[in-house]
C-alpha cells in the first residue's frame, strides 16, 4: 500500500532494466484511469458550482448529470 511514484530514468544515460519499465508502465496505466476519471465529470460539476439553488434542490441537479455522464461514456450501474 502507499504511494507508489515510478522510477526515473538514471542521469547517466543507462536504460531502466525491464522490470523497472514494466512497473512504469503499469504505474501509468492506472494513474490514467483515476485521471480521466476525474476529468469526465469535472465540466458538469464546474456548472454545478454556480447554482444558487437550495441544497435540497441541487442534489436530483447533481444526480441528473452523474447520470449523463455515465450514459455519455457508457458506464452501466444499477
Amino acid at each position: 500500500m502507499g504511494v507508489h511514484a515510478p522510477t526515473r530514468q538514471p542521469t547517466d544515460g543507462r536504460e531502466l532494466d525491464i522490470d523497472t519499465r514494466t512497473r512504469n508502465a503499469l504505474l501509468r496505466s492506472l494513474r490514467c484511469l483515476g485521471e480521466r476519471g476525474f476529468a469526465l465529470p469535472l465540466g458538469r460539476w464546474r456548472a454545478l458550482q454556480h447554482i444558487t439553488l437550495s441544497p435540497t434542490k441541487t442534489g436530483k441537479i447533481t444526480s441528473a448529470a452523474l447520470v449523463l455522464t455515465h450514459f455519455e461514456h457508457g458506464y452501466r450501474t444499477r
